[in-house]
């Protein structure tokens, strides 16, 4: 019988011995070093754009994402630029402003060093006719996957087509919310600056683009990096999501009256159903005449004008984001008369009712919106200027 048989510890021992004279000739191994570990993958955000889309918008929900590139001093975000065109090399789609962006098709890959955080849908004019069946297919495929969504401006309509907002919160540009309101009834509306509802969100676009990008800056890294990036921007005053899109009409200046402030409120809410001057100034406990006073004075109209103003505008915006007809919309914008709609419209547009349903019709270079609140108190305020005059000589 050998030594090993009769020894069991022998082999162990052997095994152990020639283990440690291995271990003891091996080169050290180097500890890791920062730059030779693997960087994380960049947050890729893609921009599906259509045609006529604002590029002003773009530009601010791009611009965070850089900043964060520059002052973290690592490639955190990368985006890229989409059509839904159908051809799959893509093509250049252009701005509102006529800038050209060129886009890939919707199958473009997403980088092997980045990693689909967002895709952003941005539709402007022309973007409440459209509907993409392949598109809205392929945003609903990005949903089971649990992508985020953003619907941008006019984009929340082609959201809200593919049913995406179905009993979710919602916003557009307030300048089409009256129309998104009443074309789908089972959304959520809501007129602020942006929504987030779980993994899908709309942004009213402008401004708005900037405070839900740094949202996500925020939520994605901390809320310290979202607000250096603000402070490079001197965007020092940041937007939440329930923030007004705008004053209320003919309250563009913070320095507004009050009464005026809270007449145009509540203007604004009886549109459909009216409401008399005598029990507005009962409302708001104050004598008729004094009312006309302060909106000839800060306003540079009289109530009764500033009214039908407002309705005009509700009227405006129905015309060219749903497909009520003209009687529908002569109703629901607080007119009794259909003939008298028509004609108030006419004189304050200069068109026909059944002429403005398209805001930027194809013919046209460039879209006009006449007929603002600018232009009213202007031309009343140039007529008190000349009837003034004609007194005095």
């Amino acid at each position: 019988m050998s030594n090993e048989a009769k020894d069991p510890t022998a082999k162990t021992t052997a095994k152990s011995t020639a283990k440690s004279t291995t271990k003891s000739t091996a080169k050290p191994t180097a500890k890791p070093t920062i730059n030779s570990m693997m960087a994380p993958k960049s947050r890729e955000m893609r921009f599906v754009l259509l045609p006529r889309f604002n590029m002003a918008t773009l530009a601010t929900m791009i611009e965070p994402m850089r900043i964060a590139n520059y002052v973290s001093g690592e490639t955190l975000y990368r985006w890229e630029f989409l059509t839904p065109d159908g051809s799959p090399d893509g093509k250049n789609v252009q701005a509102s402003n006529m800038m050209e962006i060129a886009c890939h098709g919707l199958d473009h890959p997403v980088r092997q060093d980045a990693t689909l955080d967002c895709v952003a849908l941005l539709g402007s004019w022309g973007a409440e006719r459209l509907f993409d069946n392949r598109l809205a297919n392929w945003l609903r495929g990005h949903e089971r996957h649990g992508v985020a969504l953003i619907g941008v401006e006019i984009g929340s309509y082609i959201f809200a087509r593919a049913g995406l907002l179905t009993a979710r919160q919602a916003t557009t540009h307030w300048s089409f919310f009256a129309g998104f309101a009443e074309s789908f009834p089972k959304v959520d509306t809501r007129e602020q600056m942006f929504t987030i509802d779980k993994q899908i969100m709309t942004c009213a676009g402008g401004l708005a683009g900037i405070d839900l990008v740094l949202h996500r800056i925020a939520a994605a890294h901390d809320e310290e990096l979202a607000a250096e990036i603000a402070s490079q921007m001197l965007h020092h005053l940041r937007a939440e999501p329930h923030f007004a899109q705008r004053p209320p009409t003919g309250a563009a200046t913070p320095d507004v009256h009050p009464v005026i402030r809270r007449v145009s409120q509540i203007l604004e809410e009886r549109i459909e159903d009216g409401i008399s001057i005598p029990e507005l100034c009962r409302q708001m406990k104050m004598p008729q005449r004094k009312l006309e006073r302060l909106f000839n004075k800060h306003v540079g109209c009289t109530i009764v004008q500033f009214y039908r103003f407002v309705k005009l505008q509700y009227a405006r915006t129905l015309l060219v984001s749903t497909n009520m007809d003209i009687r529908e919309i002569s109703v629901a914008s607080g007119f009794n008369s259909m003939s008298y709609f028509s004609h108030c419209f006419a004189k304050v547009f200069g068109r026909k009712p059944s002429h403005y349903r398209l805001a930027w019709p194809e013919a046209e270079t460039s879209p006009s919106w006449p007929g603002t609140m600018y232009a009213l108190t202007h031309a009343a305020k140039a007529y008190q200027a000349e009837k003034s005059l004609g007194e005095t000589e």
